[in-house]
């Protein structure tokens, strides 16, 4: 694939240097010569320039990409870059990173974003899979937001618990992918049996994580 990076920190530098080992063919710019020349290896293309620029980003070849990740540390900057290589240069896929995650609001189809990616919040997830137990944990978003990668470590108070996933009234959309037990990944059945301490995996729109909660993780104290 065609890859362009905009922003050379290190999470832009480690991304193209990864793709670049990967096959791809990669294009990283930034405004400053000191950051490229950070990246190590020989298998990527350094540029620089304002990614914020449309004739900046033609001479880059946007145009001709499969993939753009903005990746700068800036959220603006990300947001520009976004749109543009959408509206502009017609890109098919667009990454983003969102620094702050009071702005991940933003980060739609609006503004030309197909998958919106938040460290801040992806650590907070990770922290949450590791100590939470009986509650929905929220992974990744997915289709600019409106689909949902969640986890659920089932306790014994769900009411999933020694059920087989075919007896579950499971939202319609939403459905269960993987188990992780005694560490190892049971693919999601009909006959598959919860047991308690399974971490369960499942997509889920939106606007039905509550109902698939109500399922796995039951009602707790307080919800109606």
């Amino acid at each position: 694939m065609r890859i362009f990076v905009a922003g050379a920190g290190n999470i832009g530098r480690y991304l193209a240097y990864d793709l670049g080992n990967r096959g791809h063919d990669v294009t990283l710019m930034d405004l400053s010569d000191e950051a490229l020349d950070m990246v190590p290896g020989e298998k990527i293309r350094r540029m620089t320039g304002d990614a914020c620029s449309p004739t900046v980003l033609e001479r880059a070849g946007v145009r001709e990409a499969d993939v753009v990740i903005a990746a700068t540390g800036d959220d603006e900057d990300n947001l520009v870059v976004s749109l543009l290589a959408r509206q502009e240069f017609a890109v098919p896929r667009v990454v983003a990173r969102v620094n702050h995650p009071v702005n991940e609001w933003l980060f739609d189809e609006s503004w030309g974003v197909d998958l919106a990616v938040s460290p801040p919040h992806m650590l907070t997830a990770l922290v949450e899979e590791e100590v939470s137990s009986g509650d929905i944990v929220h992974l990744l978003k997915l289709q600019r937001g409106k689909v949902e990668l969640v986890e659920v470590r089932l306790d014994a108070s769900s009411p999933a618990v020694d059920r087989r996933i075919e007896e579950l009234d499971l939202p319609g959309d939403a459905t269960l992918v993987a188990v992780l037990r005694e560490g190892h990944v049971v693919v999601c059945r009909g006959t598959t049996p919860l047991t308690e301490g399974d971490e369960v995996l499942a997509i889920v729109g939106e606007d039905q994580v509550e109902q698939l909660r109500k399922v796995l993780v039951g009602d707790r104290p307080g919800q109606a």
